[in-house]
């Protein structure tokens, strides 16, 4: 049995629960079988082969995955020698958002999709309060991952959260990947510091305008809770305030499905134990920012380490970044598309000229 198979087990595996309290789900209505359920309505629109399994790593934690593979018997011996894509989901999400792009990708190559350690299907472990610490968790467990499945070299590919936590990766693992792509990436710029009036010279160059009052009074109250506990808090409410906060969910995906489907998974992604969540407050700052501006670290990726960012062009991720970690880069690799009528969710906004992109920088893989 190669590594790869024996690392995948059933999905039809006992599925973990959601809490220790016999009443919560009650009060609050999900489960890990409604999130399989809403996650299996979106997996049928796939056209090519899929094998989706738990991978337990060796501290017995298991990563929900995705492996999907071109149809044609013809073409898999050729697709077994290409470099696999492995694809990291964003804060909040799972494998269920890259529907628009699983089977466009996967003509050519073997395409890997998992949920990241405390989120979706995956286990939701306890993470560290301390940011590097919570950060090393979440990279060993995806080295762990890569580790279970065979896989020698990747091309890695992460969006917001993902594209954080690839880089960081990528930084301590440079060996196994082919090229790193960075989809409107979270956490790279550093925070500006306040400018007082009149500083002129480098002030100038700040132009993110200071939140009103009223908005940092209530990121200091809400610091104190995880980003996501509304959702949980609001019980039975929690699925129709996903509707009201994120209809967009529901427009990008509405020629495939003309319900709730796409915010029933994010709801039921996001209701579960916060455990991804505690980790990625651990990483952040008030307001979204990073502790650990991953800005400052770019220049340990290697020289030679081939460097796509990708970002939505009217996303609220400043794309300048990706012209910040061009010139830290110096000679080194580093391309900066933006996709033009696409906001952060790019590979959703815009599916085809997204897969066009990501297809166009494999190829050049190999």
């Amino acid at each position: 049995m190669s590594p790869a198979n024996a690392a995948m087990q059933d999905g039809t595996d006992t599925e973990q629960t959601s809490g220790n309290w016999s009443w919560w789900p009650s009060w609050r209505p999900t489960s890990m079988s409604l999130l399989k359920s809403a996650e299996a309505k979106i997996l049928a629109c796939l056209q090519n082969n899929v094998w989706s399994r738990f991978v337990t790593l060796p501290n017995q934690n298991r990563i929900w995955t995705l492996k999907v593979t071109n149809k044609s018997a013809r073409k898999h011996k050729d697709q077994a020698a290409q470099t696999p894509l492995v694809m990291v989901h964003g804060f909040g999400g799972g494998v269920g958002l890259w529907i628009r792009n699983l089977d466009a990708l996967s003509c050519s190559r073997t395409v890997y999709a998992f949920d990241l350690l405390g989120f979706g299907r995956s286990s939701r472990p306890s993470f560290p309060s301390d940011a590097s610490l919570a950060e090393e968790q979440f990279i060993t467990s995806i080295e762990q991952w890569r580790q279970s499945l065979g896989l020698e070299r990747m091309i890695l590919l992460g969006h917001s959260l993902g594209g954080y936590l690839a880089t960081s990766y990528t930084i301590q693992y440079p060996e196994r990947v082919s090229h790193l792509i960075l989809v409107d990436a979270w956490g790279f710029p550093e925070r500006p510091q306040p400018q007082l009036q009149g500083s002129g010279g480098q002030g100038s160059e700040v132009k993110r305008v200071s939140p009103p009052r009223w908005v940092k009074a209530l990121a200091s109250v809400f610091s104190f809770f995880n980003p996501l506990a509304v959702i949980r808090a609001a019980g039975p409410w929690g699925p129709g305030l996903v509707n009201r906060f994120r209809p967009d969910f529901k427009r990008k995906f509405e020629d495939l499905f003309d319900d709730d489907t796409m915010t029933q998974y994010i709801y039921h992604c996001n209701a579960q134990d916060p455990s991804g969540e505690v980790g990625f407050k651990a990483m952040s700052e008030s307001l979204g920012w990073a502790k650990r501006p991953m800005v400052q670290r770019v220049l340990l990726l290697p020289p030679s380490m081939p460097v796509s960012m990708l970002y939505g062009a009217l996303s609220w991720v400043d794309s300048s970044t990706g012209n910040t970690v061009t010139q830290i880069r110096g000679k080194s690799p580093t391309s900066v598309t933006l996709i033009e009528d696409a906001s952060h969710h790019v590979y959703a906004d815009q599916p085809e000229e997204f897969n066009r992109v990501v297809e166009s920088i494999c190829n050049n893989v190999d």
